[in-house]
């Protein structure tokens, strides 16, 4: 079952230069920032009441973010929810018809085990579910 948002994701070309106006912003300041070689992602995190807003920022232009940010520019790049247990929901959500490009959840950020569901078969957006690491 989804519980909550967990967080935003948003591409940004330099986490420098957009941690400045999202810490003004929100009136916060960064907690986490986090390297993931598996997507070539530099990650910036923010808490804002319960949720967070993650800025992805790419180490490889070849990536899915440094695509995304060629394509499309800065902005909201996808929606996490956190799930209690994300290998009962990858399963619940293919019965429902989901398309999902992981069928596995992989580890991904912030301390965290990741899935995304394709936005094809979610009217465009891109979700990716989110469990606490044990």
């Amino acid at each position: 079952m989804l519980r909550k948002i967990e967080h935003l994701g948003i591409a940004v070309k330099s986490i420098d230069q957009s941690l400045k106006v999202f810490e003004a912003l929100l009136g916060t300041t960064c907690y986490k920032i986090e390297r993931v070689e598996s997507e070539a992602v530099q990650t910036a995190f923010l808490m804002i009441g319960e949720s967070k807003i993650e800025l992805l920022e790419a180490s490889n232009p070849d990536s899915a973010i440094g695509k995304f940010l060629e394509k499309k520019g800065q902005g909201i790049h996808h929606i996490a929810f956190d799930v209690e247990n994300i290998f009962s929901e990858i399963e619940r959500l293919k019965n429902e018809g989901f398309e999902l490009i992981h069928v596995s959840p992989k580890d991904g950020a912030d301390n965290k085990i990741i899935a995304f569901l394709h936005p094809k078969s979610t009217e465009g957006v891109l979700v990716e579910l989110c469990q606490e690491k044990s």
